[in-house]
């Protein structure tokens, strides 16, 4: 497209007959409707030659610059190009460097060096990522051996229902997997708050499961605290978005227990 704009050609526009203008090769729009006669316009000799209701320039140089923002599928084979044109389109270049240049420097490099600092950044990010990973499983494991000491025992099973401030969400499983194994055969219910909502994991270890299921105990809670949630009979979970009834729902795990166990 700037190729045909630098050559500045001149664009021609007809009025000719619709079969003519077909014969001509022509482009239409899908879905437009068309008289007899019909106004074509052709830029580049044949390089773009279409139907066209009006035109807006004498030469191709006339458009200045084409520079394309996005591009899209708006049915089968057909695609959609949207451009900025002229002042328009440099305005979008100043913008984009302008981008180009903060990011720069607030990565402390040249802007011909961004794309190496942010490749290093990446792969620096990774290796952070898995550590924070062992780590976050060794605060589970830490945690698990601190909330073993807290079960009550009723008719030989370990009870465990506790609410874990500050734990992150995603190792709650961990935690009752660790913790059953830790106890034998337990009934445990984690839970935690985390940006106003509740998260909530249940645990039943397989010796239990004829008598408690982990998935009707944890929407037991969960419904109390505005939520629900599913799983297996040896483990379920569920979320919520009433925090403020946490505390009341663990209380209601033992008499729920207790119906069941005694």
């Amino acid at each position: 497209m700037n190729e045909e704009i630098l050559a500045n050609s001149e664009v021609s526009k007809e009025v000719m007959p619709i079969k003519a203008a077909r014969s001509k090769g022509a482009l239409a729009l899908f879905g437009e409707k068309y008289g007899e006669e019909v106004r074509v316009v052709s830029m580049g000799g044949d390089y773009s030659v279409e139907f066209c209701g009006g035109c807006h320039v004498d030469r191709t140089g006339d458009i200045g610059l084409f520079k394309i923002v996005s591009e899209s599928g708006i049915s089968a084979g057909v695609r959609r190009i949207e451009a900025f044109t002229g002042r328009g389109a440099l305005a979008l270049i100043e913008r984009e460097q302008d981008v180009l240049r903060e990011a720069s420097s607030l990565l402390k490099t040249a802007t011909e060096g961004l794309l190496d600092k942010l490749s290093g950044l990446l792969s620096q990010n990774k290796v952070l990522e898995k550590q924070l990973a062992q780590l976050k499983a060794q605060m589970a494991a830490s945690a698990g051996d601190d909330l073993g000491s807290r079960a009550v025992e009723l008719e030989g099973i370990k009870i465990l229902v506790a609410n874990i401030e500050g734990f992150n969400p995603k190792s709650l499983r961990d935690t009752v997997d660790q913790l059953k194994n830790k106890l034998g055969a337990s009934v445990i219910v984690l839970a935690c708050e985390a940006e106003g909502r509740v998260n909530l994991v249940a645990g039943v270890s397989k010796e239990v499961t004829d008598r408690v299921k982990a998935g009707e105990l944890v929407n037991m809670v969960a419904e109390q605290v505005g939520g629900k949630g599913g799983g297996r009979p040896e483990m379920a979970m569920a979320g919520g978005s009433q925090p403020e009834n946490l505390s009341v729902a663990l209380d209601s795990v033992q008499p729920w227990l207790e119906a069941r166990l005694l």
